[in-house]
């Protein structure tokens, strides 16, 4: 067995019918591991697991505890374990200031940026605790450390990521599960979309490396934190932020 290997392992990733997420879904699954691509559009989802070996494409609403609760039970049933938890599904939000940000704006960023990690974790957590080993990383941004201007639903969603992976993994590391962040700076995904051109140039611009990250790159960060390798590594924040932040 090599480094890193997940042979044997499950894992759900949400998110997962594009970008980030499935290009975690792709690197996992080359690790050994079976994929769980949990995503609300099915089709999407299901074209990804098409296209990895015993992937299951599983149709899930992360705002919703009973729909992860739901989730989990399935993969349980066809599986019989979870061993990592990647919780990748995000919005980027409206691009805007303050001012023009309304309550449905920033809603919306908590709903799918923060308490879906909660109901996720909630969700996963007893299994994991029952069987004493479990790999959680959440995905947060580089705009949870610094604040993105035009972007404040999202920043301080993605911040409150952070705090959520540092307490929860100050809860549950006598039981061999960590609990990680990775903060990327902007990665060439369809969420970019959401964004306009004057607000990506200015995120990159921050970027010493001068480019945007590509998602295989913070697949790679991810993989290492899903793996028993990584076994004294937790409540920690990843960057792969192409030198943004240093800290």
């Amino acid at each position: 067995m090599g480094y890193f290997s997940l042979e044997g392992q499950v894992a759900i990733i949400t998110g997962a019918a594009s970008g980030i997420g499935e290009a975690v879904a792709h690197r996992l699954a080359k690790a050994g591991a079976r994929v769980v691509i949990a995503d609300i559009n099915l089709a999407g989802a299901q074209a990804v697991a098409d296209a990895i070996p015993q992937a299951l494409a599983v149709q899930v609403d992360i705002t919703q505890l009973a729909s992860t609760d739901a989730c989990v039970a399935r993969v349980l049933a066809e599986t019989g374990r979870i061993d990592i938890l990647v919780n990748n599904a995000g919005i980027g939000g409206k691009a805007a200031p303050l001012w023009e940000q309304t309550p449905e704006d920033w809603q919306a960023c908590i709903a799918v940026n923060l308490t879906s990690i909660f109901n996720f974790c909630k969700s996963v957590i007893p299994t994991m605790r029952e069987r004493k080993y479990g790999r959680i990383v959440n995905i947060a941004s580089i705009a949870g450390k610094e604040g993105n201007p035009n972007m404040i639903p999202y920043s301080a969603t993605k911040a409150g990521v952070i705090g959520f992976t540092k307490s929860l993994a100050k809860e549950v590391a006598t039981e061999s599960i960590t609990v990680n962040a990775v903060t990327p700076a902007v990665v060439r995904t369809k969420i970019l979309e959401q964004l306009t051109p004057q607000q990506v140039e200015y995120m990159t611009s921050k970027i010493p490396m001068r480019r945007t990250g590509e998602p295989e790159e913070i697949a790679a960060v991810v993989h290492y934190l899903a793996s028993p390798d990584a076994s004294f590594v937790t409540g920690q924040v990843a960057d792969a932020s192409g030198g943004r932040a240093t800290y």
